[in-house]
């Protein structure tokens, strides 16, 4: 089993699978918990909002397969709200528990007084805060594609790219073999599949 895209119903699944083909990678959708134990590499997307997505993955018990995964030394994308269910905790309407692989907090982007349009949703650049090797084929200032209200605060050790919206906001995050996109790859044309064919190429027990 190589690359593995976690289905708990709140992900852009086709997408996804159709830019791992475009890179001649085999992802498979599944929401079996066998797989994902067994997975090479595991994808964890997500549109929507933190407290459903989090009941879902409970529900499923999905939640302890991705965990599961993470511990054993799988290298884990989350992408999007699948990156922010990565983190301790969201407070977009309400407090809810994340998976807590990553440390840090969601918190509501800031729209300047009520000047920038929320949610952000565009093409912003990329800035990195330090080398990592899911964006080995990407140079600094190349653009992707956000749409989202929230954002991870309160992990700069695990930050590993930023971008611009009123303030820095964090676009990338990584903590040992955990990594996560607030941006969407697979809507990011040639720069997102390269980041995706640099995912695609990290092994377990190398970060």
């Amino acid at each position: 089993m190589s690359t593995v895209i976690v289905d708990y119903g709140v992900g852009n699944l086709f997408s996804l699978k159709s830019s791992f083909a475009a890179i001649g990678e085999r992802a498979f959708v599944t929401e079996s918990k066998e797989d994902i134990a067994n997975a090479e590499r595991v994808i964890l997307p997500g549109v929507g909002a933190f407290s459903d997505a989090a009941e879902k993955l409970r529900k499923t018990g999905l939640k302890e397969a991705v965990v599961f995964a993470a511990e054993k030394g799988t290298p884990v994308l989350g992408i999007c709200l699948g990156m922010q269910l990565l983190f301790d905790r969201s407070f977009e309407y309400g407090v809810h528990d994340g998976l807590k692989l990553i440390k840090g907090e969601i918190t509501a982007l800031d729209n300047d007084g009520g000047r920038l349009k929320i949610p952000h949703i565009g093409w912003n650049f990329l800035r990195f805060t330090k080398p990592h090797p899911l964006f080995k084929y990407v140079k600094e200032g190349e653009y992707v594609y956000f749409v989202h209200s929230f954002a991870a605060t309160g992990c700069e050790e695990s930050v590993i790219a930023e971008t611009e919206y009123n303030r820095p906001v964090t676009a990338a995050a990584a903590h040992k073999n955990v990594m996560g996109c607030q941006f969407h790859p697979e809507k990011s044309g040639d720069t997102g599949l390269k980041i995706l064919k640099a995912f695609c190429e990290i092994k377990r027990g190398t970060l």
